[in-house]
């Protein structure tokens, strides 16, 4: 008994994968199974419209494959679970991650004090007021996104919450909601001069003229160069300003627009029977009798919003290094050094951070105006918290899938299997292609641009030489690829089920999350088609982009204008 006891465990935990250490080797080892995890991951979450389960079986599929053995399936057994494990506790032990929770968790907990307070309540009464249209009530929450333009998490966690009672009223379909928050909250981020992306970006940008021999260039004036040619970025926010105006829509966001203006039911009932995304019920409600004010919400989210700048600068300025310390020490106040120093800021601990200030302060305004007891404020923050629990759990599992990817080579695969057939003159159609494909299948803009940048730049510098293209700047050329990289990040993003941005798009709207996909899959890729046609194409013979942006905001609206239709009756 002992012997085959001692046998069985010598089997149980031998070393069974055949796994290499690089990402690069691994995609030749398992070449396009290297697909299966995100394959696995979206088609179960469109089918099961469950996004937990989906995306668990993803990883599950992608660490079976890496701890498959022909002879003990035992011991693959154990080694999936042990490996699915780590990769879990391996994504909250992040310290990005980590504080990417804390911060959504607590904000959830902010929320939900200033909703007890009549905040929210007293920001829509207001809203309403002035909000008296469908279109005005959508025209309000995407300037809202423009305002709380620093961070793209930020943005939809506070955006949704506010305006949701105000659309709600209006009967706007959640789904349009999620599309509006999710549509101003990545691509004004990506476009804004400071932000907690600006830094991570130029790191790349500079890093990938250092290999073509250009150690010298200044990464922000790229970064601004960049601007005109994110034609995805700036078509979807013109799509969603057209669409507010015009009270259009088509593809499945058309039927939800009907069902909650005809009904009233603004959720979609087969999906509403799910209500762990709806952050306020009767526990959060304000109590009878007070007066709602409007400062309950300001005050602790301008709180908030002031302590994140201060904490961009103060947390980034203590991370600088080398001439960039030095210059910042030179002048700390000029607009270089404020932008050196938020590109360094830990945004994710910063915006916990404060977040955590401005639900102090929101319960210190509770308890002065004695709207609520210090028990009944706890109680509340924690409900808060616990509200947004499950949009903690599904972030640890994307970036576990994403994990998992990255180890298998997912990216590396698609990259080699692309880059070898790319012609010339497309060269930044087919990378903004590349970048919507790598980030649809991993949910993340951030790894997607970490993949691209370090090749895009070198190949399209190569290209660039000798693309026999009439009116082509070299220096053109490459910037307008700079710009497909960071704009096939967000629209992939956009499309994807994976996505964490989508993810708590759909929480901050209480919209059913494969709902919110389902809905804006559509508009994003005809966007999409149009950043193609009207943006990179032409724009890589040579058309200046002064024309370019005119003519796709045009095809944008007359395509909402007669092909969509109107939801509301004459």
């Amino acid at each position: 008994m002992n012997k085959f006891l001692k046998s069985f465990l010598l089997i149980a935990i031998l070393p069974i994968a055949i796994f290499a250490a690089d990402a690069k080797d691994n995609a030749i080892i398992y070449g396009a199974l290297t697909l299966v995890p995100p394959l696995v991951a979206i088609v179960l979450a469109f089918v099961t419209r469950n996004v937990i389960f989906s995306l668990f079986m993803g990883i599950f599929s992608g660490v079976f494959m890496v701890n498959i053995s022909g002879e003990n399936i035992f011991a693959s057994l154990f080694n999936v679970f042990v490996d699915l494990s780590s990769k879990m506790v391996g994504s909250l032990a992040d310290s990005w991650n980590a504080g990417i929770v804390l911060q959504v968790l607590t904000i959830g907990g902010m929320i939900a004090v200033i909703t007890k307070m009549g905040g929210p309540r007293a920001i829509a009464e207001k809203l309403a007021k002035k909000a008296k249209t469908p279109a005005s009530a959508q025209i309000y929450t995407w300037l809202m996104g423009f305002v709380i333009f620093f961070d793209d998490y930020a943005n939809s966690l506070i955006v949704g919450p506010i305006m949701k009672p105000v659309t709600d009223k209006l009967k706007i379909a959640r789904e349009k909601l999620a599309f509006i928050i999710d549509s101003t909250a990545a691509p004004i981020a990506g476009l804004a001069l400071i932000s907690t992306w600006v830094g991570y970006e130029l790191s790349l940008i500079k890093d990938a003229y250092i290999v073509i021999g250009q150690p010298e260039i200044n990464a922000f004036s790229i970064f601004v160069e960049t601007l005109p040619y994110r034609f995805y970025n700036i078509l979807m926010l013109g799509f969603v300003f057209f669409s507010a105006i015009t009270l259009r829509e088509f593809g499945p966001m058309h039927k939800a627009a009907v069902r909650a203006y005809e009904t009233g039911q603004v959720a979609n009932p087969e999906s509403a029977k799910n209500e762990l995304m709806n952050q306020e019920n009767s526990f959060m409600m304000p109590k009878e009798g007070i007066e709602y004010s409007i400062y309950n919400a300001i005050v602790p989210i301008a709180v908030l919003i002031f302590v994140a700048f201060v904490g961009f600068y103060v947390n980034g300025a203590s991370g600088l290094e080398g001439d960039i310390l030095k210059a910042f020490n030179a002048d700390p106040y000029s607009f270089a050094s404020i932008r050196d120093a938020f590109g360094a800021a830990d945004a994710s601990i910063v915006i916990f951070e404060a977040a955590l200030l401005a639900s102090l302060v929101a319960i210190g305004m509770g308890l002065q105006q004695k709207l609520f007891t210090l028990h009944e404020a706890l109680d509340t923050w924690v409900h808060g918290v616990k509200a947004l629990v499950i949009t903690a759990v599904i972030l640890i599992l994307a970036w576990s899938l994403s994990s998992v990817m990255k180890e298998l080579g997912t990216a590396a695969y698609l990259v080699e299997l692309l880059s070898d057939t790319t012609p010339q003159f497309i060269l930044p159609t087919i990378i903004f292609v590349l970048g919507s494909i790598i980030s649809f299948s991993t949910g993340t803009s951030y790894g997607t641009m970490g993949i691209l940048m370090p090749l895009t730049i070198p190949l399209a510098s190569a290209i660039g030489l000798n693309t026999g293209l009439e009116g082509v700047d070299l220096h053109n050329y490459i910037v307008l690829n700079v710009g497909a990289v960071l704009t096939g990040a967000i629209f992939g993003d956009h499309c994807s089920p994976i996505s964490d941005t989508s993810i708590l798009s759909s929480m901050a709207a209480s919209c059913d999350h494969m709902d919110h996909v389902s809905t804006q899959l559509f508009y994003a890729i005809f966007v999409g088609i149009v950043a193609v046609v009207c943006g990179y194409l032409p724009a890589a013979f040579g058309v200046p982009v002064y024309l370019l942006l005119p003519i796709g905001l045009a095809v944008v609206f007359l395509t909402i204008r007669f092909y969509g239709k109107p939801y509301m009756k004459a």
